[in-house]
């Protein structure tokens, strides 16, 4: 027997790698010393005073399968890079480079390739060179037609700008920044209401959405680097309301006796949100921990920031503030 008979072809994942490896120089910047390929990448570190590097990590999750349903995958990575970029700025920090890593039980050139090119796209968007990863086929782990996709981020912040949430006090506003729609989280609860339970399809059409449901929910997970980073000097804290939404993502920033309240009625969540409670008869405390309710991101301003910060960044509206007590979060 061959390793190909037990689901591994050496030669199709060998052609496979050197697309990636055109995908990812095309990401890369001066400060990538080493080739695509090398057992390890090497990365240049100068023009820096103070610097500490910010790592972090994370995945697609079961929009995956939505991307499956929809043979779509050039989206995906876009979500990837861009949530990743969101957690570290949320410290301060720039993105310095990538990586990733796909598991699948059978390789699908055309698939890792849709999966690497979205990748390479956002890494371009932020000067975050795509270095290296792992593509590792595993027969018999995974269904036939299933993945998994996983990020791996490195930045970078100057000590002296490092974004501390322990100076938040009473009186401090919450701003929000629109999301795009579901980003990449609550994927489990919205296929399980909406596909499994009202039998509705990825082609589906529904009132008040105005693309077939498979693309609205496929809607990349926004970036919010370029439109916050500039204003970083202005926020004292930042939370990127992924899993956990609202409550979880906002409670664990703040210091011991300091809570906040957070006003529903403050801004418009988009239609797929109600679709979803409406469909899955889903409490709503649930919905509001489950997913981000049409907010992104929270910036913690002092009240004096507010207005150039609401300037600042296109579609942002106060949505709470800071108070004393230690209640966690409270949405009204």
């Amino acid at each position: 027997m061959l390793y190909r008979d037990a689901g591994v072809d050496i030669d199709t994942n060998n052609r496979l790698k050197k697309t990636i490896g055109r995908l990812a120089r095309s990401t890369f910047t001066p400060r990538v010393v080493s080739d695509f390929g090398m057992f390890g990448s090497l990365f240049a570190l100068k023009g820096f005073k103070n610097p500490l590097l910010v790592a972090s990590c994370d995945g697609v999750g079961t929009k995956l399968t939505v991307a499956k349903m929809m043979s779509k995958h050039d989206t995906v990575g876009v979500d990837l890079v861009n949530h990743c970029v969101n957690d570290i700025l949320t410290l301060g920090a720039r993105p310095l480079f990538f990586l990733d890593y796909i598991a699948t039980s059978y390789l699908t050139p055309k698939t890792i390739q849709e999966m690497v090119s979205g990748l390479a796209r956002a890494c371009r968007k932020h000067n975050c060179p795509l270095v290296g990863g792992e593509t590792a086929i595993m027969p018999g782990w995974f269904r036939r037609d299933d993945c998994d996709l996983v990020g791996f981020i490195i930045g970078l912040v100057e000590r002296g700008k490092i974004i501390d949430p322990q100076r938040l006090k009473p009186g401090d506003i919450l701003i929000g920044i629109p999301s795009s729609g579901l980003h990449t989280n609550g994927f489990s609860l919205a296929r399980k209401v909406l596909f499994q339970k009202a039998k509705l399809t990825v082609k589906s059409r529904v009132k008040g959405i105005a693309r077939p449901l498979g693309l609205e929910l496929l809607q990349p997970h926004r970036s919010y680097f370029f439109s916050v980073y500039p204003l970083l000097t202005r926020v004292k804290a930042i939370a990127h309301i992924t899993g956990g939404g609202l409550f979880d993502n906002i409670e664990r920033l703040l210091p011991a006796e300091v809570s906040c309240i957070i006003t529903k009625k403050s801004w418009r969540p988009k239609r797929i949100f109600k679709l979803i409670q409406e469909l899955g008869d889903v409490p709503t405390d649930e919905m509001y921990r489950t997913f981000n309710m049409g907010i992104g991101m929270v910036l913690f301003v002092a009240p004096r920031n507010v207005n150039a910060v609401l300037a600042g960044i296109r579609g942002t509206r106060v949505v709470g503030k800071v108070v004393r007590g230690t209640f966690g979060v409270s949405i009204i």
